[in-house]
This record gives structure tokens, C-alpha cells and sequence, in this order.
């Protein structure tokens, strides 16, 4: 199975403090791959350099196939527009019906008309289980369940590679937590695309990750699945399994 991501020796700095102490790993085509660890570990530090927002300091990262510390802005854009991001609190402009967030990178970087960007946008809404009533809200009128998957039709809109996932579940309910955690499944199965997550959610770890990484005192403290987790000697690592 190809790679689509590839970290090697990645250290990152801010100013006298290093947050990532020569971090290495791959992730697989079609895989659900988690960055876990506790507070302060850099594991969103991590995410963001994976999708340009943040430059690590020295070491070696390409995301699908491109090393991106070489990417000038056009090609940076390029490789932009094959992944769709979902930021912790779905991160909708709250000026915009639902609809319009959905469609906005649709207006912005293509030619399509605007019954074909509406079209796109409403199948996409289903993808992800709103019903099309919902095209005509405002974030303001949903619920915290229905913003984060309005969220994902806006990451879903270009058809991208990669899904990159900021605490999907933080701030749901239980119910709705696994509701999203099967609809991440469904989407990754019916797609084909790679997932990228940031989670401390224990039972997205045991369902949902197929692999993922623990950081933790600037490294990577395990690498593997919840079963080798699980019987592993490291009993620190131990609380980010939920003892089923």
C-alpha cells in the first residue's frame, strides 16, 4: 500500500522550545490515521504543518508525493486543493447560510456555474447526512452535531485526497460522537479517501483509527494500532485505550 504522507526527522522550534524532536512515520493510502497525545504534545502543531499552516523547522515532509517545504505559493495552492480540512468547531462564517459555506471554494478556484456549484454542494450535504432543508440555515441555527458535518460537506466540496480532521467529536454528545465517528467510516469506504485525525476521543481510537501515533516529550511515544496498544509494556500509554 502506497503512502501518502511522509515524515522524517521532523523537529519543529519556537524560538528555544522544541516541540517536535525528530518525528518519523508514514501514513498509508485509504487509511484513518490518528495524532494522539496529551496537552501540549504537538500533535495539532503537527496537523498544521501537514496542511501549510504551520513551517516545521528542519527534517523532511511530503504529502502526496510533494515535499512541501520546496512549495512555492501556486503549487502550495495546487496541493491545497487536493485535501479538504474540518476545523474543531466546524469554523462556518456565520454571514453565510449553509449552502454558501458549502459552496464558497466552489465560487473561489473553479468556473462552474451556479446551478452546477448549488447541485455539488446539496449532494454533498446528503453525503454527509444534513437534509437539504438545512442548505438555507444559518450556522447560528444549528446544532453542534450539524455544524460539524455541514463542515465536512465544505472539506468533502472538491473531491479531495485527504480529509484532515481537528477533534471531530470534541463537544458532542455522546450519541452524536458516534454518529460522526460511523459517517467518517462510511465516507472513507464509499470515497477511498485518507483520513488524518486529531482525537483524545477513547472510543474513536478503539472504532474508528486504523493506525496512529502517541506524542509525547517532543517524540513519538507508539506507532501502530489499538491492538498492539493494548499489549504494549508502556502502561503511561495505557489511558488512551478504554479497556474493551
Amino acid at each position: 500500500m502506497s503512502s501518502v504522507i511522509v515524515a522524517k526527522n521532523i523537529v519543529t522550534r519556537f524560538g528555544s522550545n522544541i516541540v517536535h524532536d525528530g518525528l518519523s512515520f508514514e501514513i498509508k493510502k485509504g487509511e484513518i490515521f490518528g495524532l494522539l497525545g496529551g496537552s501540549g504534545s504537538g500533535k495539532t502543531t503537527l496537523l498544521r504543518e501537514m496542511i501549510l499552516l504551520q513551517k516545521y523547522s528542519s527534517g523532511s515532509l511530503k504529502v502526496l508525493d510533494i515535499d512541501v517545504k520546496k512549495l512555492k505559493d501556486k503549487k502550495a495552492n495546487e496541493l491545497r486543493s487536493r485535501w479538504g480540512v474540518l476545523f474543531q468547531f466546524g469554523a462556518l462564517f456565520s454571514s453565510l447560510s449553509v449552502l454558501e459555506n458549502i459552496s464558497i471554494a466552489l465560487k473561489e478556484y473553479t468556473n462552474l456555474s451556479n446551478s452546477a456549484i448549488e447541485k455539488a454542494a446539496l449532494m454533498k450535504l446528503k453525503m454527509v447526512g444534513l437534509p437539504q432543508s438545512a442548505a438555507h440555515l444559518y450556522p447560528s441555527e444549528l446544532s453542534g452535531g450539524m455544524k460539524k458535518r455541514a463542515g465536512l460537506a465544505r472539506a468533502l466540496i472538491r473531491d479531495p485526497k485527504l480529509l484532515f480532521l481537528d477533534e471531530p467529536t470534541s463537544g458532542l454528545d455522546p450519541k452524536s460522537a458516534r454518529d460522526f465517528d460511523e459517517l467518517i467510516v462510511a465516507l472513507r469506504d464509499a470515497l477511498g479517501i485518507t483520513v488524518i485525525m486529531v482525537t483524545h476521543d477513547k472510543d474513536t481510537i478503539s472504532s474508528v483509527l486504523d493506525r496512529f501515533v502517541i506524542l509525547g516529550n517532543k517524540k513519538i511515544q507508539f506507532l501502530g494500532d489499538i491492538e498492539e496498544l493494548r499489549t504494549s509494556d508502556n502502561e503511561n500509554l495505557k489511558e488512551f485505550t478504554n479497556g474493551k
